[in-house]
């Protein structure tokens, strides 16, 4: 438990702190200025101007290699912790990390196998036909 004295510097050092973030803030304001102008409510990314609408369309396998990164990441974190108590763990703490690496390992093999660790086009599987859309608007399936 915290004694009087700690307690007093704890005080301290949160209102010291209060103040110097308010201290920035205020002369930040008064000697930033304000300006208001048309070119002021553009988006600004390092001194270009945009070229097109802020509005980004991203494809889905963005967000599905964005989730494969966190769950890989998660992955890294068990097998750092593990590696660090890996002594104390045992045999016991050993074949529980390699059943969870075969499930990581299943699991990869088959996020490979169905592509969804591609990021170009899909190439067409032996045995499909190629369609191909018509003048018309209809999609021909290359039958005659």
């Amino acid at each position: 438990m915290l004694g009087q004295s700690d307690m007093l510097v704890l005080g301290l050092y949160i209102c010291a702190t209060i103040a110097l973030v308010a201290l920035m803030i205020g002369l930040s304001s008064v000697l930033g200025g304000v300006r208001d102008g048309r070119s002021m409510r553009l988006p600004f990314e390092s001194g270009v101007l945009p070229v097109t609408g802020a509005r980004l369309r991203l494809p889905v396998q963005y967000y599905v290699i964005a989730m494969f990164f966190v769950i890989f990441d998660m992955e890294a974190v068990f097998i750092f912790a593990w590696a660090l108590v890996v002594r104390q763990a045992g045999w016991a703490g050993y074949g529980c990390m390699m059943v969870f690496l075969a499930v990581l390992l299943v699991a990869f093999a088959y996020l490979w196998r169905v592509g969804a660790l591609e990021w170009g086009p899909r190439p067409y599987r032996a045995g499909m036909q190629r369609r191909e859309r018509t003048d018309t608007g209809r999609i021909d399936m290359g039958r005659s």
